[in-house]
């Protein structure tokens, strides 16, 4: 078996095989009807049957196409994969990102997945389970939605900038977030809570939303849809240099980002539970 290092244009081909099935898939049990398949964090933070079924479809699909490889899944986490090595890829799943609208029949879910070589994520696809919308990209070779490349936001001003964030489902964690907002709200245009991490990002990087932030991703929200955003153009980041992460991640384009940062900071973002 052939093991050398893929280049990025390598495996997003593969990750958009992977990821358009596996948003079939999620669409399909949708139209034939989910339930809550179990809790996780709170009783508010599900997992629905079809959360678990479209991530095994993907790591089977992976480990047909790439053996070898290492996996990070939402649902499964690492599995029965093995350790990463150098120039070893890692893939990186959300299978059903915004399970919470995907339960509801809200049309804003997604399939997000990554690759990463050597801890840098290489390659994204996140697709839109509800409309089919897909963004890619590659590192160094842009961010792109339906064969037109995209640039983020030239919004200079943070008080006309129309800005996205999430919630966390621990009720404390609710209160410390929603006292951020209170905080911030009087000084942007305005906020938006859309509730799929992943989608949110892509839509910075095509200027529909001009920032985000949010206290508590984890690598599978981030990974896709994080890498579209940056080759858009839009600095990603946490707070005082610190990388994005569970602290927080703030994205935003050049000119917005430090008023962004400034703000959070003051208002302890990162702070909470």
């Amino acid at each position: 078996m052939d093991r050398s290092v893929p280049s990025a244009q390598e495996l997003l081909a593969i990750a958009l095989d992977v990821a358009r099935d596996a948003a079939a898939t999620a669409y399909r049990m949708r139209v034939e009807g989910v339930s809550v398949a179990a809790t996780k964090s709170t009783v508010t933070d599900v997992v629905t049957a079809a959360d678990r079924a479209v991530e095994r479809q993907v790591l089977d699909a992976l480990h047909r196409r790439r053996p070898g490889d290492a996996v990070l899944g939402e649902e499964y986490g690492t599995g029965d994969t093995g350790p990463v090595g150098p120039g070893g890829v890692r893939w990186i799943i959300d299978p059903i990102d915004g399970t919470v609208n995907y339960l509801y029949g809200l049309p804003y879910s997604a399939v997000s997945l990554a690759a990463e070589v050597d801890g840098v994520v290489v390659a994204g696809v996140v697709r839109n389970v509800n409309t089919g919308e897909e963004w890619t990209a590659t590192a160094g070779g842009g961010a792109w939605r339906d064969g037109v490349r995209l640039r983020c936001s030239g919004e200079t001003d943070l008080g006309q900038a129309l800005v996205g964030t999430g919630f966390g489902y621990d009720a404390g964690r609710r209160a410390h977030q929603a006292r951020v907002v209170a905080g911030l709200i009087a000084h942007v245009r305005d906020i938006r809570r859309l509730g799929a991490a992943a989608l949110d990002l892509c839509l910075v990087a095509e200027g529909r939303l001009d920032a985000y932030f949010e206290k508590g991703l984890a690598a599978w929200d981030l990974a896709a849809g994080g890498l579209v955003a940056a080759e858009a153009g839009v600095r990603v980041s946490g707070l005082d240099g610190r990388p994005p992460g569970p602290d927080l991640v703030v994205a935003a384009p050049a000119a917005l980002f430090a008023p962004l940062h400034d703000r959070l900071a003051a208002l302890d973002a990162a702070g909470g539970p």
